[in-house]
């Protein structure tokens, strides 16, 4: 049986066992980043004597509140105090460590809890040990404001990457004593957290920190320059009504959420300027992260290590009806193309019949956020490293009559092992609960396969430029080689060109 009381390097933690697995909440793997603290890179825990209770969830990170429910008619508490990781593992005992999986959750760097994460399924099927990571969010942890620094009080950059890679390091130091390999962590991630998974694998802080990544619905090209880093920051100062003379004031004395607030609100207005762009963003500082990470990728200077990285097949149709956070009418396309080479919108939208349908608009749009970068992440890094590519087709009946199909975010529930829980059963009440429950089986099989030994079922070959092999995760389950070639070919080279480096990635497009 597995011990409920863990020596850590920081101290004791006690957490919880149930029938199946133990789980240890809210454990601090960097000190909290309130006070002087607060806009700095993370520092070390302050460790502690005696025991330290984990067996529930403390906060998650400051953001509408929202978005961090855990339950029906349950949320989370938020608040700065966040940054903490859970660990849950198989109860019974093993003779050698178990693969780590750490997953790093998504919600736009705008919301999101590690809570909703635990992986007890997935920890019990695959006798893995499952890590989910809350990280700094929204102005707190995804806006640059390095500008208005003075020596008394610095600003950081990348914070929220910061968090990531000091939860990684947490890891290293400490997961074997929950019986888990810190020599085989495989990160992964959902949109957001799959921007992240990319995002790591261009950080050098990260190196060796991880042997395995998997980026599910990745917006793989989500990057600020400096400069419009530093552009975006000014506006959310704007949106606290105080001026750069005033900045280290209003960002140290501002409360967390109402600062979130206006960062937020900030976001919002650039997202209707720019269709297409996200301000929430890692920052390529040439420092911290030396460059983009896509463009990491595509050099092969990124970590060569195996990589899963595929998307859902109609990932729009959930922005499309709630958060309007990717391009999906004929003008919006038309304003987001237009930044990008000249032409791109008429090649691209001549593989899509219909266009300009509403129908076939949010298709594009799907695509453009999560399809493009992740075709580029698919031939950069394969050449360099294993690289593995799907697409997820499958929705239960209800989805497809609702319009939603299979829209994004819906892989979390095979995933995660959800088929058999309320939400799973509601989705499938109209009919497909046993073909869900098969593509659950596909996905953790092939997920758990490669978290042990680099590679998922032998079923799945490696995508390669000659033998483009792409797994469908649908029913049946199968592999397709270079499906749709038109539109992958169509997308190729089409890049958003930022107002500071517009020319030279336009050059390179063509």
């Amino acid at each position: 049986m597995m011990p409920i009381e863990i020596v850590t390097a920081d101290g004791v933690v006690r957490g919880r066992a149930g029938r199946s697995v133990v789980r240890w909440r809210a454990l601090p793997y960097a000190a909290p980043p309130v006070g002087d603290l607060r806009l700095r890179a993370p520092q070390p825990v302050r460790p502690w004597t005696g025991v330290r209770a984990a067996d529930r969830f403390r906060f998650a990170a400051t953001q509408h509140p929202s978005g961090a429910r855990i339950g029906p008619r349950t949320w989370q508490p938020v608040g700065e105090d966040c940054l903490t990781l859970n660990v849950t593992a198989p109860a019974a005992s093993s003779d050698t460590p178990r693969p780590v999986m750490v997953f790093i959750h998504g919600g736009g760097y705008v919301i999101g809890t590690s809570s909703m994460y635990s992986g007890a399924r997935l920890a019990v099927r695959g006798d893995v040990i499952v890590v989910s990571v809350n990280y700094r969010l929204g102005g707190l942890g995804y806006v640059d404001f390095s500008e208005f620094s003075t020596p008394e009080r610095p600003f950081d950059a990348n914070l929220g990457l910061r968090d990531q890679v000091a939860a990684l390091e947490w890891v290293q130091r400490n997961i074997a004593a929950f019986g888990g390999d810190p020599g085989n962590v495989t990160i992964f991630g959902e949109s957001a957290g799959a921007h992240a998974v990319v995002s790591l694998m261009a950080t050098p802080a990260a190196r060796g920190l991880f042997h395995r990544a998997i980026a599910q619905s990745a917006p793989a090209d989500w990057t600020m320059t400096r400069e419009d880093a530093h552009r975006f920051a000014r506006r959310c100062l704007e949106r606290l009504g105080a001026d750069p003379a005033d900045a280290v004031t209003a960002l140290t004395t501002t409360s967390a959420s109402a600062l979130c607030r206006a960062t937020d609100r900030a976001l919002g207005r650039a997202m209707r300027e720019e269709p297409g762009s996200f301000a929430y963003a890692p920052v390529a500082d040439g420092e911290f992260l030396p460059e983009a990470p896509l463009d990491a990728i595509v050099a092969g200077r990124a970590h060569r290590v195996p990589l899963i990285v595929g998307t859902n097949r109609d990932e729009a149709t959930l922005f499309q009806r709630f958060v309007k956070a990717v391009p999906h009418t004929e003008d919006q396309l038309t304003t987001t193309f237009a930044r990008c080479e000249a032409g791109a919108l008429e090649r691209v939208a001549a593989c899509y019949p219909g266009y300009p349908s509403p129908a076939t608009a949010v298709r594009i749009g799907g695509d453009f956020m999560f399809l493009r970068p992740t075709l580029e992440v698919l031939e950069g890094h394969s050449p360099h490293a294993p690289t593995y590519a799907y697409r997820f087709d499958f929705a239960p009946r209800a989805l497809r009559l609702a319009g939603f199909g299979a829209t994004h975010a819906l892989d979390l529930i095979p995933v995660f092992g959800w088929v058999n829980t309320p939400v799973g059963r509601m989705m499938t009440a109209a009919g497909g609960y046993r073909a869900f429950l098969a593509v659950q089986r596909a996905m953790q099989d092939n997920w758990l396969s490669f978290a042990r030994t680099g590679s998922p079922l032998p079923a799945w070959p490696a995508y390669t430029a000659d033998h483009r092999a792409t797994q469908i995760f649908d029913h049946p389950t199968r592999v397709l080689i270079d499906p749709d070639p038109a539109i992958r070919r169509a997308w190729q080279g089409v890049r958003i060109a930022g107002p500071t480096d517009g020319q030279t990635r336009t050059e390179n497009a063509g």
